[in-house]
């Protein structure tokens, strides 16, 4: 039998045809993949880049329940106890049915109005306006506040002044300088505070500071007022604050103990004899600023200008916080410090970017850069520039959609119902800083529990894109911050305490 033979110009159509066939296959499959692909790229929940927690373990308890952890402690540091001031590890709480609790929604509307307030006082502090308490009649322009004690999200430590020492349970907060407390006589008023008022006739080693002074002459460069008392020579000051709270007047000089065994002498602070305003219940503040009447400044001989401090994830545990290095936690990371022109006082830090659920949002880094940031322990509530808040919404939404958004509370437009759940899961988020370190906030650090059937998103967007952004404390709870003043940065860790 003779054998078929097939001519090459056969071979080559049957080529080229099966060849048609293969690549239309191909090119059909690769659409396909591309297709599903570009469907992907849509923002999704992987485990791994999001937080799922039980929404009982969001309500408030009712007991304390101090922190076991170990902190460094040894003869460079001085560790106090940090407590939430309405939580159940504070002198401050009530047991009564009438107390505040965190799941209460007016207690939560009183500390977002008081937030408010005080971001304002700090963005008007930047563009100096300051106005002078001193030239203003407070019972004509101050509502009086006195007896009234009204909740803040701020935290307290417990210090010793004076001779015989006194304790003073204060607010600890970086965005201010001056420490000071209420002092007998009140000559002005003086607003409700849970311990006795400082006398500092009963002390042995109190001091009126001069007027003539450069301790005095110096309250200036932190924007505090001063005057000279037309009768005794002495330092008076005044310093006001966004909600119409203010404190004035006598600078002194005390002792100070912040442990039994780191007391110092001459600490200069003020002795406030006209006070009023919202601070719960606290003796004052303890000024952790910048400048030199800070307590920073002031034992920078011991510390070395050197702090830390972890925020308790809940009311009812404790955090601390730590002065000098030999409190710092390991794994620690730490970003350029940033001095502001506007303000020397504020901690500046180059936040300059965001990722939600592990993805970088698209926002330019000069919208972060063109305002600025700082980190303060005293506000509640990160507020960013309004782009980069738009971008942070948006993408948090689109990774919530399967919960029902629900009406805003107060400042903050991104709520969930959540009754009737067991648990939920929600984005992680991290902040981004531009010389490349990343910071993942703890899953306690992302919403705000407004009800047992509520959570919003603790964020919030300037009124445009120049205000200063501000790094509040909620997305700080249970990072370990540590200042290194002298070292220019300032450093991150997970996990600092409960």
């Amino acid at each position: 039998m003779a054998t078929p033979i097939i001519s090459s110009s056969s071979f080559l159509r049957f080529f080229m045809v099966f060849f048609s066939v293969f690549l239309c296959l191909i090119l059909s499959s690769f659409e396909n993949g591309f297709a599903l692909a570009a469907r992907d790229t849509k923002p999704h929940l992987l485990p791994h880049t999001t937080h799922t927690v039980e929404v009982n373990s969001l309500l408030p308890a009712t007991t304390c329940s101090p922190s076991t952890k170990g902190h460094n402690n040894n003869k460079a540091s001085s560790v106090l106890k940090v407590v939430h001031k309405h939580g159940p590890c504070s002198k401050f709480h009530k047991s009564s049915k009438t107390s505040t609790t965190t799941s209460d929604e007016k207690y939560h509307a009183q500390i977002l109005k008081q937030d408010q307030a005080r971001v304002n006082s700090i963005h008007s502090r930047l563009n100096h306006n300051n106005k002078d308490p001193l030239t203003q009649s407070a019972a004509a322009t101050l509502p009086a506040k006195s007896g009234v004690v009204i909740g803040s999200g701020n935290y307290i430590v417990t210090v010793s002044l004076g001779t015989p020492a006194k304790q003073l349970s204060l607010i600890f907060d970086t965005g201010s300088d001056l420490t000071w407390t209420q002092c007998q006589p009140c000559t002005g008023s003086c607003y409700k505070q849970t311990e006795p008022i400082f006398d500092p006739s009963l002390s042995a080693s109190y001091k009126n500071i001069s007027c003539t002074t450069a301790a005095c002459t110096q309250l200036s460069s932190s924007g505090i007022q001063h005057r000279c008392s037309a009768s005794t020579s002495a330092c008076l000051y005044a310093t006001g604050y966004g909600d119409k709270s203010f404190t004035i007047g006598v600078f002194g000089s005390e002792k100070l103990a912040l442990t039994p065994t780191d007391v110092f002498e001459g600490f200069l602070f003020g002795c406030g004899l006209d006070n009023e305003g919202l601070f719960s219940g606290s003796a004052g503040l303890l000024g952790l600023g910048r400048s030199y009447t800070s307590l920073v400044e002031q034992t920078a001989n011991k510390y070395n200008r050197f702090f830390s401090y972890c925020l308790p994830s809940t009311s009812s545990s404790t955090g601390h916080l730590t002065f000098g290095h030999g409190g710092s936690a390991n794994g620690v990371q730490f970003t350029k410090l940033i001095t502001s022109s506007q303000s020397e006082s504020f901690y500046g830090l180059g936040l300059a970017g965001i990722k939600v659920g592990g993805r970088q949002l698209s926002i330019a880094p000069s919208v972060f850069s063109s305002s600025g940031t700082i980190i303060d322990s005293g506000t509640v509530i990160t507020r960013l520039p309004a782009t980069a808040y738009a971008s942070l919404r948006g993408a948090f939404r689109e990774a919530m959609k399967k919960y029902k958004l629900t009406k805003s509370f107060s400042l903050l437009d991104t709520c969930y119902d959540i009754s009737g759940l067991n648990t939920f899961s929600y984005p992680k988020i991290a902040f981004v800083f531009g010389d490349g370190l990343t910071v993942d906030l703890d899953a306690t650090g992302i919403l705000l529990l407004i009800s047992p059937s509520q959570v919003c998103l603790a964020f919030a967007g300037n009124m445009d894109d120049s205000d200063f952004g501000i790094i509040g404390n909620v997305q700080q709870k249970r990072l370990e911050v540590v200042y290194d003043v002298v070292g220019g940065k300032v450093g991150f860790g997970p996990a600092g305490c409960p």
